[in-house]
């Protein structure tokens, strides 16, 4: 793969890590700005909410903008929103600065994921896109548990502030590795945009994007509240909830990099291989979080196949957007996003019920069943190998 690639997975590194990072510090921003557990949940949602929306408005603007300023650009801004976050104390400021830095980070990965999509053979999007969402799952590996560490022992602020701290050698990773292509005014950049936004009235993107979103509305659900489920169900100490963290991590980079391949030739193996275990594992993991080794075996497992099976539907969405050669990061962005948006909301709502901490897990199962059933009378199109018909 392009040296470029492993580039942007620095960034995507960065970015991930502030994406993921709360899972582990809600309670202590709910305590220091004296808010609920599930209010603070919101700044997960509106990260999601920003990324969403910024995901088609940014590729939109920066179609036509010089690839490396575009990146260049999005990371001193995300890098500006953390700072900002890590000085205040007021929880609507910080819930703004989320929403700036998850615009920014929308920017970033839908010209990012266009971009690593246009540095290899069109057969091996996937294996580009597992080596760019290997950034995320090494920040679930080491950024995340690394900066639930830092929050356990200096506070949240410190965590942002090392985030903000991450974004400068990203930044001088791309200036130096990304070559400077400066868009010319009197050349096409690609098709017309509203050709390109036309690309979303076709059934098939909108049932992959929809299958991703729901996947991964599965994953952030539980992942969001593993904290409480480590501490209270699980009676564990609270230096281990970056161990817990940190093993779903490892299993993601074993699920992503797993599916790498197979996401290009046989996605519909990875399907209807992980699509069951994944809907087996969320309600096993809430049936035995009582027990810290089936905990910590369920929550590996859980990572590798939630990634498995998210990077290859999302795979689905670059093929099915070939049509679209500048807008298609935006819609795996959107996909993505809109899922991570819904998941935590969806999980938050359970935890006044009888299933309490447990619920967002119980949750997950519910989410990733819907999908199957989505998934199951078109299984043709997420197994189909060529890149299809854009017309």
């Amino acid at each position: 793969m392009p040296l470029p690639l492993y580039l942007l997975a620095m960034a995507v590194f960065a970015m991930s890590t502030s994406e993921f990072m709360l899972a582990g510090l809600l309670p202590d921003i709910a305590s220091d700005l004296d808010v609920t557990v599930g209010t603070a949940a919101l700044l997960t949602s509106a990260f999601a909410v920003g990324m969403i929306i910024g995901a088609l408005l940014m590729a939109a603007l920066a179609r036509t903008w010089p690839v490396r300023s575009s990146l260049l650009g999005f990371v001193l801004a995300f890098l500006a929103a953390h700072v900002v976050g890590a000085s205040t104390s007021s929880f609507a400021v910080l819930v703004a600065t989320r929403v700036v830095a998850a615009l920014a980070n929308a920017g970033f990965l839908a010209v990012a994921l266009t971009t690593a999509g246009s540095l290899v053979p069109p057969d091996k999007k996937g294996r580009a896109l597992a080596v760019l969402l290997s950034g995320t799952t090494l920040a679930t590996i080491a950024g995340v548990p690394g900066g639930s560490v830092l929050g356990t022992l200096l506070g949240w602020r410190a965590t942002f502030w090392a985030v903000a701290l991450i974004c400068l050698p990203a930044a001088i990773g791309i200036l130096k590795g990304i070559p400077a292509r400066p868009a010319q005014q009197d050349e096409p950049v690609g098709p017309a945009l509203r050709s390109e936004l036309a690309q979303l009235r076709r059934p098939r993107l909108i049932l992959v994007m929809g299958l991703g979103a729901l996947v991964n509305a599965a994953t952030f659900g539980g992942f969001t509240f593993l904290a409480p489920v480590v501490t209270d169900t699980a009676g564990l100490g609270e230096l281990w909830i970056p161990v817990v963290l940190m093993l779903f991590g490892v299993g993601s980079l074993v699920g992503v990099t797993a599916a790498g391949r197979l996401s290009d030739e046989r996605p519909g193996l990875v399907v209807a291989a992980g699509g069951p275990l994944l809907l087996i594992g969320w309600p096993a993991l809430a049936v035995l979080a009582d027990e810290p080794v089936a905990l910590l075996v369920l929550v590996f497992v859980q990572g590798a196949l939630s990634f498995a099976l998210g990077s290859t539907l999302i795979t689905r969405v670059l093929y099915e957007a070939a049509g679209a050669p500048t807008m298609a990061g935006s819609y795996a962005t959107a996909a993505l996003n809109v899922g991570a948006a819904l998941g935590p909301l969806i999980a938050a709502a359970t935890l006044g019920t009888a299933v309490g901490d447990l619920g967002p897990l119980w949750a997950s199962g519910l989410l990733v069943a819907l999908a199957l059933l989505v998934a199951v009378p078109v299984r043709a199109v997420i197994a189909a190998r060529r890149q299809p018909d854009t017309t």
